[in-house]
């Protein structure tokens, strides 16, 4: 296991050095979506429109964060489970999405997914809302205003803490019968 500092957007040689099981502090900008926001997405593909952010490169993170208190960019935001998103990912993934940040197991799809096309899924700890929205600096709506707290979002974020779930080569943490101490 290794410790990884990494800064959006992510490149082909950044993935292919992870490995299940990793630690990654990431920074720069990342997005926000789940469910709702991607079958939005599709639907946006699907018409032949734009998306509101370049996939290519990007980090998703599946999380629908609580209203900013005041001085703050925005609320608790914890992840929220990631199979809600699998009917969607591979198809970001394949337009280049490198990564996605969420708790809980991705289908076979989706890491078939990341395989094909160099990409990884980053786990974060569910439970620490609060002290994972204190590594967000800031934070705007980009698109779909009217899904509320489910809306995407451009976050910047600084040194976020993660674990890298699934790899780009098939390697997979839940599936590691013997972790190092």
């Amino acid at each position: 296991m290794a410790t990884h500092s990494l800064t959006t957007p992510l490149t082909d040689a950044d993935i292919e050095k992870l490995r299940a099981g990793d630690v990654v502090r990431l920074s720069g900008v990342i997005y926000s979506g789940r469910d709702a926001a991607h079958k939005k997405l599709v639907e946006l593909l699907d018409a032949g429109k734009p998306l509101p952010f370049d996939p290519r490169g990007a980090v998703i993170y599946y999380v629908g964060p609580s209203p900013a208190p005041a001085g703050r960019p925005i609320g608790s935001a914890g992840p929220t489970t990631s199979y809600r998103m699998d009917a969607y990912a591979p198809r970001l993934i394949a337009l280049g999405l490198k990564a996605s940040i969420g708790k809980g197991k991705r289908n076979d799809e989706v890491k078939k997914a990341m395989r094909e096309h160099k990409a990884v899924y980053f786990g974060a700890t569910g439970g620490a809302g609060a002290l994972l929205s204190m590594r967000i600096t800031a934070s705007r709506v980009i698109a779909f205003e009217e899904l509320g707290p489910e809306a995407v979002r451009e976050m910047t974020v600084r040194d976020f803490p993660l674990l890298v779930i699934n790899d780009a080569f098939g390697g997979e943490l839940y599936a590691t019968p013997n972790l190092p101490d």
